[in-house]
């Protein structure tokens, strides 16, 4: 009789067990994964720009600037719930304003070590070749970079498919600056998931490699001695043409406070809230707001300063010293008062909110609408529209616009306005007070079913677009961008 009891028990657990695999594997059959196959994408776009108030040397000279930027970001489902993504981007530009980091190059000079070395270079040079200009690009080493960045990211969605976290991890280098990033997520969904609430959380652990104005390093370097090192035999001009002393005056000579930052750390820790909502069938809103703080050397050692309340001197040709804010400059560069200087902290809050409407199977309306303050005293508002036009089934244009306003920093003053008394300045003009429109015109082809291949893979959408950029200080860019979407069979 017990072994009969142990045989109905065997039975009814092999039983179960087989019935619980079986409901088990009918849930997996039908569960509905969050990535159904893995996705490539290959994103591209070419930048270029131009204006007449590059930071790098001091609130004036040319901006021209071309950027090359390719990526590819590739999504896969790890299992029914998690999705891992990768994404790999370069940028390589070429960079005129940053060029003028040494400007002194383009002329067969050298400038002192850029780093905290001693300076081994012992090239002699003519002093009479040494020529540089805010608006003459140098061909010094600074002229072109590539940043590198490769980041990765993971999220987990619950089975009822209303709660989704997710972490992520992030590296980026160029030549004076390396980047580490990590953060996470969560969402939750609710009201039949028409309601979205999420909240962020991101920190990145930034280090200067810092690089420096040629003349005020090179001073530096030389124990500023004016006959020794990178001045050794140059002549050095005043505002008037004539040609300094070098007898170590200070009311005379050029000299600066310039010194070499310390702290190389640039750290950021940001939180965000994001709530959306479907109102009806047609339309959608949504709101984020974001706290960010900064901290650490948050200025940039490439950027000049020059002071009012000081005496401007000149290396190169003295006969264009009375033309040097104009273009017509070509061969005379004055010599840097200081780097900027900014706080130490710096704190934001940005603001948006989005209105999508469904007009009809032709016409949608996508609105989007951002303020941000900060305690740096700027100050800003962007608005933008965008109305996708659907042409056919698979293809549709979609026109943008957007207008931006800003207010100056409290710390910002362009060329020859600051003093030197003040304990923070800065003559980038990202930092000023302007006003930008951008224009832009895209287009995009899907297709769901991925009926066109290659080898394994199926595209599933094409994107182009322009946008041309421009701000009330002359300011003036261009935009082209590229994306296509690749879904594994």
């Amino acid at each position: 009789m017990r072994k009969n009891k142990f045989t109905y028990l065997f039975c009814f657990l092999i039983f179960g067990l087989a019935n619980a695999q079986t409901e088990n594997a009918e849930d997996i059959q039908y569960k509905k994964r969050v990535l159904e196959a893995t996705e490539v994408s290959f994103l591209a776009s070419y930048y270029s720009q131009d204006g007449d108030n590059a930071s790098v040397t001091g609130g004036i000279g040319t901006e021209e600037l071309t950027d090359f930027a390719p990526s590819i970001v590739i999504s896969m489902p790890l299992n029914e719930d998690d999705v891992l993504t990768v994404d790999v981007g370069i940028s390589t530009y070429t960079s005129a304003s940053s060029s003028n980091l040494d400007p002194f190059d383009a002329s067969g000079a050298s400038g002192g070590d850029d780093d905290d070395d001693d300076d081994d270079d012992d090239t002699i040079l003519d002093p009479t070749s040494v020529r540089g200009s805010p608006w003459v690009a140098s061909s010094g080493p600074s002229r072109q970079d590539t940043w590198v960045s490769v980041s990765s990211a993971y999220s987990h969605s619950s089975d009822d498919r209303n709660t989704i976290t997710g972490f992520h991890a992030s590296f980026a280098t160029e030549w004076d600056y390396i980047s580490f990033g990590f953060g996470g997520q969560l969402t939750k969904l609710y009201n039949n998931k028409n309601t979205e609430v999420g909240i962020s959380a991101q920190v990145y652990l930034d280090t200067w490699l810092p690089e420096y104005p040629t003349e005020l390093d090179s001073y530096l370097e030389a124990g500023k001695d004016l006959n020794g090192g990178f001045f050794a035999g140059l002549p050095i001009y005043n505002q008037s043409g004539v040609e300094i002393a070098k007898d170590g005056d200070p009311n005379t000579n050029w000299d600066t406070n310039f010194t070499r930052i310390q702290n190389k750390a640039r750290n950021s820790y940001s939180a965000s809230l994001n709530f959306s909502q479907i109102i009806s069938r047609n339309a959608q809103f949504s709101i984020t707001m974001d706290i960010v703080q900064q901290q650490g050397w948050l200025s940039n050692p490439m950027q000049r300063v020059y002071f009012k309340d000081k005496a401007n001197y000149y290396v190169g040709n003295k006969d264009n010293i009375l033309n040097y804010t104009s273009k017509t400059n070509t061969d005379v560069f004055q010599l840097a008062d200081d780097i900027e200087k900014l706080p130490s902290t710096r704190f934001k809050i940005p603001i948006g909110a989005r209105f999508n409407y469904y007009i009809n199977e032709t016409f949608v309306l996508r609105t989007y609408y951002r303020f941000y303050t900060d305690d740096w005293g700027v100050s800003s508002n962007t608005a933008h529209i965008e109305i996708p036009i659907k042409i056919f089934s698979k293809f549709t244009l979609y026109p943008t616009y957007r207008y931006y306003t800003q207010t100056a920093a409290d710390y910002f003053a362009p060329y020859e306005t600051h003093q030197s008394t003040q304990l923070y300045y800065t003559s980038d003009f990202d930092l000023s007070q302007f006003v930008a429109t951008q224009y832009g015109l895209g287009f995009n082809y899907t297709d769901v079913f991925t009926e066109a291949k290659i080898w394994r893979f199926g595209l599933k959408s094409l994107d182009f677009k322009y946008n041309y950029y421009e701000r009330n200080t002359g300011l003036h860019a261009n935009l082209f961008s590229f994306g296509c979407k690749f879904v594994m069979d």
